[in-house]
């Protein structure tokens, strides 16, 4: 008895993770989005903030990921970074690039 209950949370705790990366990768690309669309308007602070915001998520979805959507989470986390140092030195247009990037690989992992 000890045994099957002991499969059964491990089956159901195996199955919760890929929705926990699911969760975190939606929010990431939710605010990597609103980072692009503020960094084509030239905010970069408000670029940083939601670059930072994904960038959490990510690093979340990334800890419970596998395979491919890990790749894209790890890609994404990479291109996010890059965004949030060329938002804070004001660099909108190349954070906005960096951030466009990130957004194609979370999308990616979102699949």
């Amino acid at each position: 008895m000890k045994n099957y209950k002991a499969i059964i949370i491990s089956i159901l705790l195996f199955a919760s993770t890929g929705v926990f990366a699911e969760e975190h990768a939606a929010a990431a690309l939710k605010h990597a989005e609103k980072a692009v669309t503020h960094g084509k308007a030239g905010h970069a602070p408000v670029l940083v903030e939601h670059a930072e915001s994904a960038l959490e998520h990510a690093k979340k979805g990334e800890n419970v990921a596998t395979g491919e959507a890990k790749t894209h989470l790890d890609a994404g986390i990479k291109s996010l970074e890059d965004s949030i140092a060329h938002g804070k030195q004001n660099h909108a247009e190349i954070a906005s690039k960096s951030a466009e990037e990130a957004v194609k690989h979370l999308e990616a992992a979102n699949k």
